[in-house]
């Protein structure tokens, strides 16, 4: 239930404190250090949201007296959030209503409201405690110097923290509104603290209203001209002032409008047996526009969004892969800040390349701001077996990032046709990404020809494994297509083939180029048809994993093995070669894709929220639909099924992605093949019907599936649209229906 807007994130613990609960607000790009021995995260930032109230002296708690009506509701449509219940404790019985919204329209406004009804004939003594408290931290390390802090014309709380190491400034303000007229009230100080007391009466059968209202700003915002900490608490200020021409119900309602934008901007609409499944999508819709910040390209999205501490904020693979393609999709100008912030990395991919004695563009496989290079932590959880901590591999040898960086571009340029990033940006991302494979390339004399050795595919439970097929494919395509964008920028654009010959020697690289790749090792299917996961794989022993792929949560195969041992047996973390035949399904037949499916779908645990959309979208394009539609299921309760511990370390980003993806790709059969557009519906059983929309070369495209057939429909004039249907070309001029 957490809200944001991209610029901030927060998680919806209740307004009044209770242990054990994580309070946590973040600001997207604002990383920090603890210390020198702690990689740098996304520091949480001092808590706006609580409030507390105290009845008669007693502090009101739900863990006191009787509660009934308990209602907490999230509105996806405007970002609202909501509670309401009646409390009944020492003879009082107290109605509460508590309302919150993070402001889609002003990114640096957030506000609250309560309504306190007193539902007796007595007059009640109210106390209300609200402010900024600063004594949050993540997980324990503390990001901000205490900073100066205060009251602003008698009214305005201010405090002003900064970052420990990344010296970061932040202006936090807030605002109280009471509606009681009578009302006594003080500040009051504390360490990394600011508070203010209010004290009132609440007489019998009446209700009174204590709103509140914040914002905040930094001095990396790019929405300010000066960034000085007077500049930002006076704009501060006079932010909080501006808005208090408008209620709260006005606020919220110029923010349901920037929402709205988004829900008209093709919309999806499922015709299923299981109201559910619509709900799937427009709650992974929020939270990606939530998490995501689409207003500055020196960010990118996180594997926890901005919902929790997991993986402090870092941006992985996830985007290019999983995320990225719904915003290249249906918000290419949000699309276009994402691969900018791979542009702006390109500095952090060469210190990381260097420092491994590699050349050109090696992508770290945790990346934080664009240029701080790797940032993935060196060490883990607790081994199950030598009780000693864990040491985390990925950053050193999980290499495929490069390429998917690659494939998340080339696939924005073929959707967008945005010949301006391409050539100021794309392009050379393309060709430095191929430079450092060409550079990563291991030489077996014996067999003369390349390897990639020690190295961690998508299957994170399989390290320092060699000849990984997903990363040879991979890095095997992202050569490939250099050598043949160098020639094409050479005959077509001469003058972006100069501008990147000076930066690259372009000649002597398409040479080296050339001469690696017919060496380059792809693995091939063996007798049975079955693409080996790496050069061990298919050699290990096989366990029965029924047991663990029933269970709630992930990662319960370790209260049973370590990695060393899973290493050597024939589990799967999640889709590894059948991620690879999904991506670049134009090189394997379909009799192949089945066979791989079948062989490698029981071995794989699904310990990661990455797998299920994969499963789910190849098992659709092979016939397998019904199998699909349970992958679905599956998928769309990570965040919202049953299980309430699953998003305890935050929302999973790369899931909610994989939901549209589900949708669009499997079921919509949406695809882009060889950088042309590919569509091929297949239903579910369970769905009448499915409309959505793209956005496809600067033009949008309206597509309405039903288990007959289906029609495609340019959304305004234009140029007439190519695309591929069971291998024919097919020309849209206005609408077209084709029977399925």
């Amino acid at each position: 239930m957490c809200l944001g807007n991209g610029y901030m994130g927060t998680r919806s613990a209740e307004e009044e404190m209770y242990n054990h609960t994580t309070r946590n607000t973040f600001v997207a790009g604002t990383f920090n250090t603890f210390d020198e021995n702690e990689v740098t995260e996304l520091p949480n930032v001092p808590d706006m949201w609580q409030i507390e109230v105290y009845v008669n002296g007693d502090r009101f708690h739900l863990n006191k007296g009787v509660v009934e009506s308990y209602k907490k509701t999230l509105n996806l449509k405007n970002g609202e959030l909501t509670r309401h219940f009646i409390w009944k404790h020492k003879g009082y019985h107290l109605s509460f209503q508590f309302r919150r919204f993070v402001s889609k329209e002003n990114r640096h406004l957030m506000a609250s409201q309560v309504k306190i009804e007193n539902l007796t004939d007595q007059t009640l003594k109210l106390e209300v405690r609200s402010g900024i408290d600063g004594q949050v931290t993540n997980s324990g390390s503390q990001h901000f110097t205490d900073g100066d802090k205060g009251l602003v014309d008698g009214k305005y709380i201010q405090m002003m923290p900064q970052t420990t190491h990344s010296k970061i400034d932040f202006v936090l303000s807030m605002a109280h509104y009471f509606s009681a007229k009578d009302m006594i009230q003080r500040p009051e100080t504390g360490r990394r603290s600011f508070y203010g007391i209010y004290k009132f009466e609440l007489v019998g059968n009446s209700t009174e209203t204590i709103e509140k209202r914040a914002n905040i700003f930094t001095s990396i915002d790019n929405d300010l001209a000066n960034h000085s900490i007077k500049a930002m608490r006076d704009i501060a200020i006079e932010n909080l002032e501006y808005f208090e021409q408008f209620t709260f119900d006005q606020l919220l309602e110029q923010s349901a409008q920037s929402w709205q934008e988004i829900w008209d901007k093709h919309p999806i609409t499922i015709e299923s047996m299981n109201p559910k499944d619509q709900l799937a999508v427009r709650f992974a819709q929020y939270h990606l526009h939530v998490m995501t910040p689409g207003h500055d390209e020196r960010m990118n999205i996180g594997a926890k969004g901005l919902s929790g501490e997991g993986y402090k904020g870092h941006t992985f693979w996830d985007t290019e892969i999983f995320m990225l393609p719904y915003f290249t999709f249906t918000h290419p100008k949000i699309a276009r800040r994402l691969v900018t912030y791979r542009y702006l990395g390109l500095e952090g991919a060469h210190k990381k390349a260097s420092s491994n004695d590699y050349d050109g563009a090696q992508y770290p496989w945790e990346a934080a701001w664009p240029d701080d290079g790797e940032v993935t932590p060196v060490w883990g959880a607790a081994d199950i077996v030598t009780g000693q901590p864990t040491k985390i591999w990925s950053g050193f040898i999980e290499q495929h990032i490069t390429s998917d960086v690659a494939i998340g571009i080339k696939q924005y340029l073929d959707v967008t046709g945005d010949e301006k990033f391409a050539r100021r940006r794309g392009y050379e991302i393309l060709i430095d990404t191929a430079k450092f494979w060409a550079s990563r390339l291991d030489y077996n004399e014996d067999k003369d020809i390349y390897e990639i050795n020690g190295v961690i595919g998508p299957d994170e439970y399989k390290e320092h494994i060699n000849n990984n097929a997903y990363t040879n494919y991979t890095a095997h395509w992202n050569i490939e297509y250099a050598i043949q964008l160098i020639d094409y920028l050479a005959e077509q654009k001469p003058e972006i083939y100069k501008k990147l010959d000076k930066k690259f020697d372009l000649r002597p690289l398409q040479e080296k180029l050339a001469e690696k790749l017919p060496k380059l090792f792809l693995p091939e299917p063996n007798s049975e048809g079955i693409i080996p996961q790496d050069d061990s794989y298919l050699s290990k022993r096989i366990l029965d994993l029924s047991k663990y792929r029933t269970t709630d949560g992930v990662d319960g195969l370790f209260h049973d093995y370590n990695l060393d041992q899973v290493n050597q047996m024939q589990i799967t973390k999640q889709a590894d070669v059948l991620l690879l035949v999904l991506l670049f399904e134009d090189l394997f037949d379909k009799d192949l894709k089945l066979k791989n499916f079948d062989y490698y779908e029981p071995k794989t645990t699904h310990d990661s929220s990455l797998s299920l959309s994969t499963h789910a979208i190849l098992s659709a394009d092979l016939g397998k639909v019904d199998q699909s539609y349970e992958f679905f299921q599956k998928a769309i309760s990570i965040d919202m099924g049953e299980y309430m511990k699953s998003s305890d370390a935050g929302i999973h980003a790369a899931s909610l992605g994989g939901i549209w993806q589900m949708i669009v790709y499997g079921y919509g059969g949406v695809r882009m093949i060889d950088g042309k557009l590919r569509i091929e519906p297949h239903l579910p059983d369970e769905w009448s019907s499915l409309s959505f929309g793209i956005d496809y070369q600067e033009q949008a495209l309206s597509i309405k599936v039903t288990k007959n057939d289906f029609t495609i429909s340019k959304v305004e004039n234009g140029e007439p649209v190519t695309f591929i249907h069971k291998g024919e070309e097919v020309t849209l001029v206005n609408t077209l229906t084709i029977s399925i």
